[in-house]
């Protein structure tokens, strides 16, 4: 386990018990699947991973960084006024969704994720990284060479890793797949979005 890992692990132990002086602040940090696009306020990700924690007796506040339409050279950008905004002990870093279906290159988004995790994880803050996977069907080199950004990236920088946030839709039968989707088959739905929070 990595440093940063353990100490979020630390943190979040803490977090539970009863001389915790102040809620343990995350940022989650992304597009439009982090901010939650298309749902109901209380049904997005970042509502659905703050009740799994409060469920669970945490003393933690996610913190919602989304911002829908997002490439990771916007999040390169805005990423220094989220911190000083929001002063988070720990950062989710989900980005890389619209780039890949903008078709911009797997080099360019690993550098400006570089540069998101370099800013986030300073003063030593955990970080957890969460990769988008490129689908099945698609060019087998480029998926390769877009599969390896997410754990390169957070290898160099000492994260945490989910290696694809869509992973847990696509672990069930296939049939249920529409479900977990909204209507625009991109973005999860509210019951996939409760299997993603499972996950992280």
């Amino acid at each position: 386990m990595s440093m940063k890992a353990l100490l979020l692990s630390l943190m979040l132990a803490l977090a539970a018990g009863p001389l915790a002086a102040a809620p343990l602040r995350i940022l989650a940090f992304g597009d439009s699947l982090t901010e939650g696009y298309g749902l109901p306020a209380s049904k997005g990700l970042v509502p659905q991973l703050q009740a799994w924690l409060d469920a669970r007796g945490h003393d933690v506040v996610v913190l919602n960084g989304g911002l829908s339409g997002d490439i990771s050279a916007g999040g390169r950008v805005r990423i220094g006024y989220s911190l000083a905004r929001h002063r988070p002990d720990a950062v989710i870093v989900e980005l890389g969704g619209n780039d890949l279906l903008m078709g911009f290159s797997p080099e360019m988004v690993e550098g400006n994720l570089n540069s998101i995790l370099r800013q986030a994880g300073r003063k030593d803050r955990p970080l957890l990284l969460v990769g988008i996977a490129l689908p099945q069907d698609r060019d087998a080199p480029l998926r390769e060479e877009w599969a390896a950004i997410w754990p390169r990236t957070a290898a160099r920088h000492d994260a945490l890793l989910l290696p694809n946030l869509y992973q847990p839709l696509y672990d069930g039968p296939r049939r249920s797949l529409p479900g977990l989707l909204q209507k625009d088959q991109v973005h999860a739905s509210a019951k996939g979005g409760a299997l993603i929070v499972e996950t992280l």
